[in-house]
């Protein structure tokens, strides 16, 4: 018997980002039950939810904010290729427990944001969608510096592309990048592949095989998520190609940075892909984690609580003496 799955489509046609009623009711009240995020609605001094107008895209967008009292600073989180922020609740309960202003955002073509089906034709888009989001967010007062970026997979793609290509103008304090891509697993095979697949096909059914240990976790995704894709768009791949050429180009960043990664990673080239990122960013601190594979903030608890520790420690260690009060915080930051 299949199983019914929630329909989320009401929530594509919401308004501009704004305070969210608490609790929600309605569609975001099963949204954010379906993704276990209800039980964080407690932790939280106010939520602005909606979307984000960026170009051609409308970017669903959320900004979570800790209950009053000493404010570390604000987290980006990107998430990774195929994701949606609604998967990130284990992280972003981490962060909300330390002090931390929370900005979620899901990619163009991912989640409840706006765009064809998980693809892209340029990543260019991408972080010109990141640049544009920040400075939207800091015009609404949601900005307390420092600002700290983690992404994902692609997500740290992103995050790390943005931070080499503006050298000593990023915004950034310090960045996490969990599992990161710079090229996938096979890729020679691949790359192969995709040269003589693209004139004929547009894109190729997605295999859905497990990159994390948490099983149940796989299959959610495979079963019950609704805003997920099947299928991959060839266009996405040939945008990835140019990026991968683009970034390795790119001159190093004496960034503070932190990149956690599994040893079982079976979706990107991770030996490979350390060594363009330890000369890209020579100050980086990279975590191995023998049993984790690529999905990090989904792992097995045992897997995620370990990754999480270093992870709260560096972020701890990289805010230390950067607290305000969150009454402090109703105006941007200056630069």
């Amino acid at each position: 018997m299949t199983m019914s799955l929630p329909d989320f489509s009401n929530l594509l046609n919401a308004g501009p980002l704004a305070p969210l009623a608490l609790p929600p009711t309605g569609v975001m009240a099963q949204y954010f039950r379906h993704y276990g995020l209800e039980d964080l609605i407690t932790q939280v001094g106010g939520i602005e939810s909606g979307h984000v107008q960026v170009g051609e895209f409308r970017l669903w967008t959320q900004v979570w904010t800790p209950q009053e009292g000493a404010l570390r600073g604000t987290i980006v989180v990107v998430h990774g290729y195929f994701d949606h922020l609604a998967l990130y609740g284990h992280l972003l309960r981490l962060l909300l427990d330390a002090g931390f202003r929370v900005v979620l955002w899901d990619l163009p073509g991912h989640g409840l944001s706006s765009g064809e089906r998980a693809a892209i034709d340029d990543f260019a888009t991408y972080t010109q969608c990141l640049r544009a989001l920040l400075t939207q967010i800091e015009a609404k007062g949601l900005m307390t510096a420092p600002l700290i970026g983690i992404g994902q997979s692609t997500g740290a793609a992103i995050l790390a592309t943005d931070a080499l290509e503006r050298s000593g103008h990023h915004p950034w304090q310090s960045l996490v990048l969990l599992a990161p891509l710079v090229r996938p697993c096979k890729w020679q095979r691949s790359r192969v592949m995709h040269r003589l697949a693209t004139p004929f096909i547009r894109s190729i059914p997605r295999s859905h095989r497990p990159n994390t240990t948490h099983l149940a976790f796989t299959d959610f995704l495979h079963h019950k998520d609704p805003l997920q894709t099947d299928t991959l768009p060839l266009v996405w791949v040939g945008a990835m190609r140019d990026w991968m050429s683009h970034v390795r180009r790119l001159p190093p960043t004496d960034l503070s940075t932190l990149i956690l990664q599994g040893e079982q990673d079976a979706t990107v080239d991770w030996r490979w892909n350390l060594g363009v990122l330890r000369r890209l960013l020579p100050a980086a601190h990279i975590v191995y984690h023998q049993d984790a594979r690529h999905h990090l903030v989904n792992e097995s608890p045992d897997i995620r609580q370990t990754l999480f520790r270093d992870l709260h420690h560096f972020l701890i260690t990289q805010t230390e003496g950067s607290c305000v009060t969150t009454a402090d915080t109703s105006e941007p930051p200056s630069r």
